[in-house]
């Protein structure tokens, strides 16, 4: 990671927010950072693309986003102004049966960026964000593409230590103002949740369910239904009621101050086993500058223990101080070394990554390598413990 690297500073649309305007009564305040994605992209040319100032406008314009009336009737001052036109003022979703009324402010991100185009530096400017206005805001919504979605999520949730605070990313199939999209119910749902849950995770909430952002995965790429948790039970599911499933939440202590860490390591990658791989391949594969990789293995953690030349090649990474990470390539299932195949790469040093996904692995592994003050015993050791809720309890039903 780039250490000159520093995030633009949040705006509006020509106004600096300034969170101590939003101090309401039995009230919320959300911070939305919108990054781009599916949510508020139009038709330019026959295909859908990112439109630059467009999302907050047309929030305004519906009610089940915005009450201004609400507004109307309370005072807001940014920075000692009496209220500016309405590009420059938070929205406010109409009231409802929860126990608070969210505020809410929109920053746009520029340039607004389809999810395939995000990096690590993507996802540090997001940490940041979120920590320059931790103290001022309740909760944070990230609207983001859906592609790589899962990635910053888990990135995410490494990056924050004792958080104290909901971060909901969501995004749609259809655009948000389209006749049919999914994106309305999405952003109602993560408003409401970031505003009124003492959820102190990183979640996706989609399709009605809200999911730990580092148990989650894109399942579907044409669904409404389009992320599942296939390991962990969804933390709320949004029906007639809300249902928290509140034995589930991870433990934060939140008694620490909140803390992030964003210096990950981007020397990692994924590597999926197939029938006949060359050593050759893998070898290339390993080779410097690589400091971590993520073994998509067979079943429940199984390589070809015949491949003497194969586990010869993981045996020399492991000896150069390259951690390498087993999962499974099933979508549901955990490593488990009860077979000779899954035994012989242990025998080669590699580490068992339970039942975690492919993204929370990768961003697990960039996280670990990045922290410069552990040795290479201590990432071992950190790689197979249960940080953010990443792993463990795959039988859950």
């Amino acid at each position: 990671m780039d250490p000159s690297y520093r995030p633009e500073k949040l705006k509006t649309t020509d106004t600096e927010l300034k969170t101590t305007d939003l101090d309401y009564k039995d009230e919320s305040k959300v911070l939305v950072l919108y990054t781009g994605g599916t949510i508020g992209m139009r038709i330019h040319d026959g295909v859908y693309t990112p439109e630059p100032n467009f999302l907050v406008n047309e929030l305004r314009k519906l009610s089940i986003f915005h009450d201004q009336e609400y507004l109307d009737n309370h005072s807001i001052c940014f920075g000692g102004q009496t209220p500016t036109p309405w590009m420059q003022s938070p929205l406010c979703m109409p009231l409802r049966e929860e126990k608070k009324n969210v505020i809410y402010c929109v920053y746009e991100y520029e340039p607004l960026l389809d999810s395939c185009n995000m990096t690590m530096e993507d996802w540090a400017r997001i940490a940041k964000d979120i920590k320059t206005y931790y103290e001022g805001f309740d909760g944070f919504v990230i609207l983001h593409g859906t592609d790589t979605m899962a990635y910053t999520a888990s990135a995410l949730s490494f990056m924050f230590e004792n958080l104290g605070k909901p971060i909901i990313l969501t995004g749609s199939q259809i655009p948000i103002f389209e006749t049919r999209s999914d994106g309305r119910d999405n952003l109602l749902g993560a408003l409401i949740m970031a505003g009124n849950s003492d959820i102190a995770e990183v979640m996706i909430l989609f399709n009605n369910k809200l999911l730990r952002g580092n148990r989650s995965t894109k399942y579907n790429s044409s669904s409404f239904d389009a992320f599942h948790s296939p390991n962990f039970p969804p933390l709320a599911v949004l029906e007639t009621k809300i249902h928290v499933h509140r034995d589930e939440i991870f433990p934060s202590n939140t008694t620490q101050e909140c803390t992030l860490y964003t210096d990950l390591c981007p020397s990692v990658g994924i590597l999926r086993l197939f029938p006949s791989i060359t050593t050759a391949m893998v070898r290339q594969f390993l080779a410097p500058p690589l400091k971590g990789m993520v073994l998509e293995s067979y079943g429940a953690g199984n390589a070809p223990d015949s491949r003497e030349d194969l586990m010869q090649v993981f045996s020399e990474a492991t000896k150069r101080e390259v951690l390498l990470l087993n999962i499974t390539q099933c979508h549901r299932g955990s490593v488990n070394p009860g077979y000779a195949t899954g035994k012989a790469l242990t025998d080669a040093g590699v580490i068992q990554g339970s039942d975690m996904t492919p993204e929370a692995a990768l961003a697990k592994l960039a996280f670990v390598i990045g922290k410069e003050d552990w040795n290479f015993e201590d990432k071992k050791e950190k790689l197979s413990e249960n940080l953010r809720g990443e792993l463990g309890g795959f039988m859950w039903y």
